[in-house]
């Protein structure tokens, strides 16, 4: 919603300054259809040639990223770690054996199916199912477990924000490529040097909306797109975070409770639960494990 009133923002100010202070919009709307083919085909020529089809695909997935806000909401954190809540305390109190037939086939397991947007989620659950494996390997250095945890995160994380990064190069090199659209106007105006100062004015001020649509699209839109998609992105890895903690502190020793208790101090403040909230959401939460 904000993005949308900003953009709205962006161009009233933009060009409604440029009106009041008596700008002709004749000249940029003349300009326009040309300028924004060669500046606006040429950034995306460079993204294509750039980028894998992967990294193609998360930018346009991107754009719904930026105006939807961040995926998980403080419903999914209470369910996530009511769902490790119920993970951990099976182990512990049951045993391997029993946590076995959840983390092998989590798509059939009466556990995961209580959570289906935890079990939608294919990192989610591969990295709870991977990370509880390997803990009934009983390595001797926890450790182990934690570097391996890190690293998958890591891996996870920097994949997730090729996206941003395309966007913020594609950003980067707009006022560049305005720049060469700048130059072509002008290389037409010099080719038509003969003609009178009002046609050539116009030709000039046609080139130079090249160099502004640049500036303009790297600066007032493009950039901070790219800006609030690496920050949702940074804000949804909080969620995988969050495994990570209650996990660790489970592989610690530490009861389900204290385990979950710790995950829910990394959550961000936005979407924290309060310890009462929490509680009760575990209270509620089934404990069947069959």
């Amino acid at each position: 919603m904000f993005q949308i009133i900003g953009i709205v923002v962006l161009f009233a100010m933009v060009f409604g300054g440029y009106t009041i202070a008596g700008g002709k919009m004749g000249v940029i709307l003349h300009s326009l259809p040309y300028e924004m083919m060669m500046i606006g085909g040429a950034a995306i020529a460079a993204l294509l040639i750039s980028n894998a089809p992967s990294t193609l695909k998360g930018v346009a997935a991107g754009f719904g990223k930026v105006f939807a806000g961040p995926k998980w909401k403080k419903q999914d954190y209470k369910d996530l770690l009511s769902l490790l809540f119920q993970l951990t305390k099976t182990m512990k109190s049951k045993g391997v054996i029993a946590l076995e037939s959840h983390i092998e086939k989590p798509g059939e397991s009466t556990i995961f199916q209580k959570y289906p947007k935890v079990l939608k989620d294919h990192f989610a659950t591969d990295f709870i199912c991977d990370t509880l494996r390997m803990m009934t390997m009983n390595l001797e250095d926890p450790h182990q477990i934690e570097d391996a945890m890190e690293k998958q995160l890591e891996k996870h994380h920097h994949e997730a924000l090729a996206p941003a990064h395309a966007l913020q190069n594609m950003a980067d090199a707009l006022p560049a490529l305005g720049i060469v659209a700048a130059v072509l106007g002008v290389i037409k105006t010099m080719a038509a040097i003969t003609e009178p100062p009002e046609v050539l004015g116009g030709m000039i001020g046609g080139a130079l909306v090249g160099t502004f649509l640049g500036v303009f699209l790297a600066y007032g839109l493009v950039g901070p797109l790219a800006a609030r998609l690496k920050e949702i992105i940074d804000g949804d890895a909080a969620y995988y975070k969050i495994i990570q903690s209650v996990l660790v502190a489970h592989l610690h020793g530490n009861a389900a409770q204290i385990s979950v208790e710790i995950g829910r101090g990394d959550i961000p403040s936005t979407a924290q639960p309060s310890f009462a909230e929490m509680e009760e959401a575990l209270q509620n939460a089934p404990t069947d494990a069959g």
